[in-house]
């Protein structure tokens, strides 16, 4: 009886899934909007500098400096509605509400539109801020637990100032690749987020539940008005302001009203928008946030005294050892070590054209810590002016540190990053779009070929130009050679 052979069907080999790039490449649209927000931002980051440098020698220049208090400190403003503050105060409590406001606007995009809307892209970011809020928060408690310091500060050495950090790269000439661009952004809108919430529950004192309730109807009418379509400044403007001074008054901090106004925004595009409400919005607002609230705060926040006593107090008392050691090492160590991890656990591989140590240039550069940090730095310490101002002196302090590592690190890998740079901005065929994004599409490297058969037809020309002009030149010597003397 013959043997039969039983024959195992074949098993199917199973797909690799291939491993999510870690700082890849961004999308088109994606790219152009990093480019345009970060470019407002760079312009914004000069002014501030230029603000807080300003601030510092107008407090320390002993001709004027005694003019500096008497100027924050004056007083302006309807005292019957609760609003008679001093400039200082108008600066942090007003405007820094529109600060705010475009940071809701841009947190409500990266939810909607950006890296945020997907919950594997958006882990890395998340992971990265929350650690980097985290660790510096935990520097700040060791040494003022092991220091005999009050834990007050413990949230002033959480927050990055990317639009400081902007202006460090634009000092010092260096150009970051798109991906760590919008991973710097998208960091520091997380960082915003958390800022916020930290803000509004730790800093808030007693409530006004009657100005709350108003603030909050308020809010309601400025949604309601939205979902309706109403358009005009005039209509939207003064209802911010009464949004504002409720807020203000109610006791919670008044850069809430701000960011929840811009949360509300539409961010998302309809068919046939070039852009969404919230962007449109955004484009109008940031030049006033970057250009004049931010850096006027600046002005009247960072002018603190940089005596030699002073500078000694940074690094011996705990509390001002806690931010400087926070921001310089605690943001560090703790973004850095968020992305690894994030990295390590979601196996997700980094960008074969970045290394570790772009990570961690990154991770140093957010370590400036400057609008935020300044303002956590007087809610935390009211009671305190000696303290505070010795707080913002760590922070400055802490930040410029902070810079100088970043920009040795970024220093080191320039060469590298202005090659990666002018790889994603190439366009040899002149069609509007980085030739990068075309690598995958037949019609690109036809028009490709089609140029540079153009070009080799224009250099035979040449060529062939080059020769018959060497033969006449060559025949006209023979001949004058063979003439007689």
């Amino acid at each position: 009886m013959p043997s039969t052979i039983r024959r195992c069907p074949p098993v199917a080999t199973p797909t690799p899934t291939p491993r999510r790039k870690l700082l890849g490449r961004l999308s088109l649209p994606e790219r152009r909007f990093v480019a345009d927000a970060l470019r407002a931002e760079t312009v914004g980051g000069v002014l501030l500098l230029v603000a807080a440098i300003a601030a510092v020698l107008w407090a320390n220049i002993p001709a004027v400096s005694s003019s500096y208090d008497s100027v924050r400190s004056f007083h302006i403003g309807p005292a019957a509605l609760g609003l008679d503050l001093s400039l200082q105060h108008w600066a942090a409590d007003g405007l820094l509400a529109v600060f705010f406001f475009v940071a809701g606007i841009e947190l409500k995009r990266e939810l909607v539109a950006g890296d945020l809307r997907d919950p594997k892209a958006a882990a890395l970011p998340v992971i990265a801020a929350v650690c980097g809020m985290a660790t510096p928060a935990l520097v700040y408690v060791l040494v003022n637990a092991f220091g005999g310091g009050t834990m007050n500060g413990w949230a002033v050495p959480t927050a990055t100032d990317i639009a400081f950090a902007l202006a460090v790269l634009a000092v010092i000439g260096t150009s970051l690749p798109s991906a760590l661009r919008a991973f710097l952004l998208t960091l520091a809108v997380v960082d915003d987020l958390f800022a916020i919430m930290i803000i509004a529950v730790f800093f808030t004192s007693e409530i006004d539940f009657l100005a709350l309730g108003g603030a909050v109807a308020g809010l309601v009418l400025f949604w309601f008005l939205l979902r309706k379509g109403v358009h005009g400044w005039y209509v939207y403007v003064p209802l911010a302001l009464v949004i504002w001074g409720l807020m203000y008054n109610s006791g919670v901090h008044a850069t809430i009203a701000g960011v929840a106004m811009g949360l509300m925004l539409r961010c998302s595009r309809k068919e046939g928008e070039r852009q969404s409400p919230g962007e449109h919005i955004e484009h109008l607002v940031r030049p006033f946030s970057a250009g004049i609230a931010v850096p006027l705060f600046a002005l009247f926040s960072a002018g603190v005294s940089l005596s030699d006593k002073s500078i000694a107090q940074v690094f011996t008392r705990p509390e001002t050892l806690g931010v400087l050691l926070g921001l310089v090492i605690g943001k560090t160590v703790g973004i850095f070590g968020g992305t690894w991890l994030a990295a390590r656990f979601t196996k997700a591989e980094l960008n074969e054209d970045l290394a570790w140590p772009d990570v961690l240039a990154v991770a140093s550069l957010a370590g400036i810590g400057f609008t935020v940090s300044l303002l956590i730095g007087e809610l935390a310490f009211t009671d305190d002016a000696t303290l505070t101002d010795e707080v913002k002196a760590a922070v400055l302090i802490g930040s410029l540190i902070a810079a100088i590592i970043a920009s040795v690190l970024l220093k080191l890998r320039d060469r590298k990053y202005r090659a990666l740079t002018e790889a994603e901005e190439l366009d040899e065929d002149l069609d509007g779009i980085p030739d990068i994004y075309e690598q995958d599409k037949p019609e690109y490297h036809l028009r490709m070929a089609r140029i540079h058969e153009a070009k080799a037809a224009e250099h035979r020309r040449k060529a062939a130009a080059a020769m018959a002009s060497g033969t006449q030149a060559t025949a006209g010597s023979s001949a004058e050679d063979g003439r007689p003397a």
